[in-house]
Parts: structure tokens; sequence; C-alpha cells
């Protein structure tokens, strides 16, 4: 049922809920009991008489009887003012004899939406009464609106015939017509006005918990007699045939329909069918009893009310959590950073992710690229080797690669599991693998020399690994690498110098750039080298863009060493060939590749500029 404008503004009951919806509207007395302090015959069978007028106000003989609890067809509870107005028209609840002031209250079960109450009295209505209402289940009450004969002079207040807006009127408040008055209030009158229903302050002044009528004075019938003759003043008593609160289940415009709140059991009454229930089936990716929150897995955007005024249903947003959670949280510092834009935070990441999306993997595991990321196996555990593997400096263990899942070597191992010593090393055990004592390689168990040609006597390196703090990414990414490109002195390399800028350009680099070397990994006939391109001076039919990138050195030799030397954590002008065929960046001797200075980029960039074109 979705409304065009206010509460009551709502369209057939098939329509769909995909705009502001709100449930249907009905009698909120229907299924619950009314309250009042007495009734007529409680303690003991009571006579009385109601009075009317004809046209001219001449009064109409009285009509007496009885009343009395004790018999059905006599008693007139204040349950006879919620039973239907339409079936049972001539049923009433009729207050005791002696009762002054009488209350009549309604008790709700959940917070209602409630438009406006009409009550069709049987005696002559009050000179003066007060309709209240409560918020929070009878704590603390607040007028709606004052009704009576003077205004001013029971209250103290204006009257609203006289001064629009003013909280008292006296439009109700006249004893005619003796039987049968009306008292009609609507809760959206002036000076209360909203032209959307569910928005803060048509919530302040529509929903209710609680609602009651305080009767503070009673009023005969001032019929004029037929005779002259003197009669005896008539009992005065309160009678009222309907009490009708109309109103409907309060869902903040996210829901068509309501079930029973729980425990709650309607009464029945002759004649009553249709009960306002109070818990919404939410719509929209709502929640709660009133549709009040987000569906657990839809808190990226702030929760809203739909807008009644446009009819936009403001539907709550899913949080994007790769499959890997079941519900979110809206955090406001993550919503400010983005820009407004997603506030969503994941709750309890399942299948070994983390993160505010549930968007990598957990430490201890990498993403296997065959798997699509949402898949529940998609993080894989490291298997990284416990004695060959090293251990982070600042991590309480072995972690690998998140992106590759290679493993951070110690000295002289190899392997993406780091299960075996290099090429020219030998002894894997908690230390590494120490380089052999032979001109080349020698048995990777005993460190006998497969050829005695010349003897080396170079100690491996101890083992220190470097964080770079100032690299915003995977601890395992910024560790300088574990494998012989950085053990560098069992290498005989020339180095090169930048000289005649024709003999630069007559190597015909394809590709020229600034890179930090981030690790590096033996692959068996080959090594891979892991780097983070700075910069790009020149390239030629490759697309090489700033980031993470492989480089390839082609002169792995099987002592464990590549030419030109590139150590992890270092920063490298490094000026090579492009193989079109692979799409692979190519280092070998012919390659330029020296440690980076700025003067040395910007002398780099001049000679590409003036000397290679």
């Amino acid at each position: 049922l979705c409304p065009s404008a206010g509460v009551r503004g709502v369209a057939a009951a098939s329509s769909p809920c995909d705009k502001a919806c709100n449930p249907r509207m009905g009698n909120l007395a229907h299924g619950r009991a009314l309250r009042t302090q007495t009734s007529c015959g409680r303690r003991a069978a009571e006579p009385f008489c109601s009075y009317s007028e004809d046209a001219e106000r001449r009064c109409r003989r009285p009509r007496c009887g009885r009343c009395s609890a004790a018999q059905a067809g006599l008693a007139h509870p204040p349950a006879a003012m919620a039973d239907s107005p339409f079936r049972l028209p001539r049923t009433w609840w009729q207050a005791a004899h002696d009762a002054l002031r009488e209350t009549i209250r309604l008790d709700l079960e959940a917070a209602f939406y409630f438009t406006h109450l009409i009550m069709v009295f049987k005696s002559p209505r009050p000179a003066a009464m007060v309709l209240e209402r409560s918020q929070d289940f009878g704590e603390t009450w607040k007028p709606y609106k004052y009704f009576a004969a003077n205004c001013s002079a029971t209250f103290g207040l204006e009257d609203d015939v006289r001064q629009r807006g003013a909280i008292c009127t006296s439009r109700y408040s006249s004893p005619f017509p003796c039987t049968g008055g009306e008292v009609i209030f609507r809760a959206l009158s002036p000076p209360y006005a909203a032209e959307d229903p569910y928005s803060a302050e048509a919530q302040a002044q529509l929903k209710i918990t609680n609602l009651r009528v305080r009767l503070l004075q009673r009023q005969g019938c001032p019929c004029l007699a037929a005779s002259p003759a003197p009669q005896p003043a008539p009992a005065l008593h309160y009678a009222i045939y309907d009490f009708i609160v109309k109103g409907s289940c309060f869902c903040n415009g996210h829901a068509d329909h309501c079930i029973p709140v729980a425990g709650f059991r309607p009464t029945k009454v002759a004649g009553v069918f249709h009960v306002v229930h109070g818990k919404c089936m939410c719509k929209h990716n709502t929640a709660g009893p009133h549709c009040q929150h987000c569906a657990p897995l839809y808190n990226d955007q702030p929760w809203q009310a739909a807008d009644g005024k446009t009819g936009a249903p403001r539907e709550c947003q899913s949080c994007k959590c790769n499959g890997h959670a079941d519900t979110c949280h809206f955090d406001m510092a993550a919503w400010l950073e983005s820009g407004n834009r997603s506030g969503g935070v994941c709750d309890n990441c399942q299948h070994n992710t983390e993160g505010q999306h549930c968007q990598r993997c957990k430490l201890g595991f990498y993403r296997d690229l065959r798997r699509p990321f949402s898949a529940p196996d998609a993080c894989k555990p490291c298997s990284c080797h416990p004695v060959g593997s090293a251990v982070l400096p600042l991590g309480p263990g072995t972690f690998c690669d998140p992106s590759t899942g290679d493993c951070p070597c110690k000295p002289g191992v190899a392997g993406p599991r780091c299960d075996h010593c290099l090429p020219g090393y030998w002894g894997f055990g908690p230390y590494g693998c120490r380089p052999c004592d032979c001109a080349r390689s020698c048995d990777p168990h005993t460190g006998d020399c497969h050829s005695s040609d010349v003897s080396w006597h170079n100690e491996a390196p101890p083992f220190q690994a470097v964080l770079n703090e100032s690299e915003p990414t995977w601890g395992w990414e910024d560790e300088q690498g574990f494998s012989a490109l950085r053990h560098s002195g069992k290498c005989e390399c020339k180095e090169q110098v930048l000289g005649n800028p024709k003999v630069f350009c007559g190597m015909k680099y394809t590709y020229v750039i600034k890179t930090k070397i981030l690790s590096a990994h033996d692959k068996g006939s080959h090594a891979e080298v892991s780097v983070k391109i700075k910069k790009v001076l020149k390239s030629t039919k490759l697309k090489i863009l700033r980031g993470k990138r492989t480089l390839y050195p082609e002169s792995w030799t099987n002592r464990g060493c590549t030419c030109p030397i590139l150590n992890p954590g270092l920063e490298y002008l490094v000026a090579g060939h492009e193989d079109v065929r692979t799409g692979r960046l190519i280092v070998n001797m012919k390659s330029f590749v020296h440690q980076w200075k700025s003067a040395l980029g910007r002398k780099v960039l001049e000679i590409l500029k003036r000397d290679c074109n």
C-alpha cells in the first residue's frame, strides 16, 4: 500500500511495495481492551434514564431502564465501545451514576500511528474533557486536545474557534444533541501538519503507545419541558456508543503488512474481524519491529525512513562483503572517509578473509587465482616449509605473499615453498643454506664440489630483513627478498657507467624505468624479480604502467647469480629490451642497470630526448 500524500493516501491492496508504503488502517481499539474506572451496575443494579430532544429542542419522553453487570442483556461494559458500530450500533458503555469524572484508556502492545479519534456519545457530551497520549507506554503523558464549553474559564486556554491552532476547542462540548453527539479529533489538524508522514515531525505527533480520554464534567440535556409543571432534575451519567481510534501499524514507510507482536492475543469482540497488528513485515532491506534499522547485510549507508512526500523507498544498501560475511554494521568514520558513499564494515569475515569488505586473505593465507574470490576456498593456507622459510621481523610467524603464495626464504634457500637450496648452496637447515666452496656447484646435501677448479671462501651473510615502513602494503611485499639476488658476494659483475650518449642510444633500449626491487624467486629454470615501477621514462611496444611488475633476468647461473645485480629493497634505473612475444621485460648483460639517483634520472631523460631521437 503506497501513500501519495499522507498516511491515508494509499493505493489498492494488490499494489507492490516498491515505493514508500504503509499497512492498511483500522480501529486500534478492535481486539484490545478499553479500560475505564467504572461501569454501571458493577456493584448492584442501577436505574437510569436517557433523554433526547426534537427539532425544536423540546424534550421527548425519557427512556429508562436498569443496568446490571451481572446480566448480559443489561450490562454496558467498556468493550461495547469497541464492537462493530455497523453490526452492533445500539450497544454502549455507561459509567456508574455516581462517577463525577471518568477515564477511558487504550493501552497498545507496541508503537502505532494514530490519525484520528471518533467518539459517539449516548449521553450529552461532557462540558469538559481532555485527550492525551503517551509514547513511552504510560510513563509520561502529553495532551493532544482540550475540549470545553468555555476554554478560558475551564482551562485558561484560547479557543480554536477564535484562535486558529489553539490547543482547546468548544466545538464538541455543547449538550446538544443530547444523544448521538460526536467528538472528532484529527492528529494532523492545525497547527500540526506534515507533508511527509514518516518525517521526525510527523512521528512526534502521530506515534502513540497509549491513548486516554479524561471526562471531567458531566452535563444534562437542557431540552424544553413539554409541560409547564416542574420536572425532577435528570440523573447525570457518561455513556458512549462508539470509541473509534483510527490508525495503523508504524513501519517508517517500509512495510505494507503487519503480524501480531510476540505474546499478543487479541480479545474477541462481537462483529470484529479485522485487528490492526503491530509487528511490521519489512521490505526495502529493512528490519526490526518497525523497520527502524537495516537488515543484517544491508548497512552500507545510514538507515532512513521512506520519503512519504516523493514516494522514494530509501532502501538499505547491501554491504560489499564478497560473500564472506553474514552481517555488517555501519561505521560513520568509514562513511565520511569514503565521501559519503560507503560506510558498511563486514562483521566476522569468514573463509580466511579480512578487511572492511572481507577483500583480502588473512595473514597465513594466499589468493588462489584459479577460484573466484567469492568462493569459500579462494584463500588457501600458506605451505611454507617450516625449516627453510624466514620469520618476518615484525610478524608472529611465517607468512607467504598473499597474492602469489610465495614464501620468504632464508639465505641461500629457494623455491616457492622455500624447501631446497639455491644452485651453488648446500646444507639446507635452520639457518638456510651455505654457499658452496667451489667454482661451480656442489652436492646440496654434503657440500662436496662437483669440480675443484677454484676454491671460494665467501661466507653467507647473516639473515637480516629490512622493512620499509613507507610502503603501505602487505608486510611480505615490503620485505627484502631472501634469494641469491640479495647475497651478491659470490657474483662478479662488471658495473656499467653512463658514458657516451651515442653508445647508450646505440643499445636501442625499448624500455627505461625507475623501479624498486621487492623480491626475487628461483623458478628452477629461471629467476623472476618482483619490482614496483615508480616511473616510466621510455616504453616502446609494451604498455608499461606504474605499479607492480616482474623483471626476467636472463643471466641466471648455477651459482645463484644475476648480472646486473639487483638488490631487493633498493631503487634502480633499469634500461633493457622488451620481449613482445611473451610480454616480458628482459634484464641481461646488455641492459643498463644503476642504482637510482635523481641526477642520473635527469641525465638519462635528457639523453633520451636530445640524442636518441
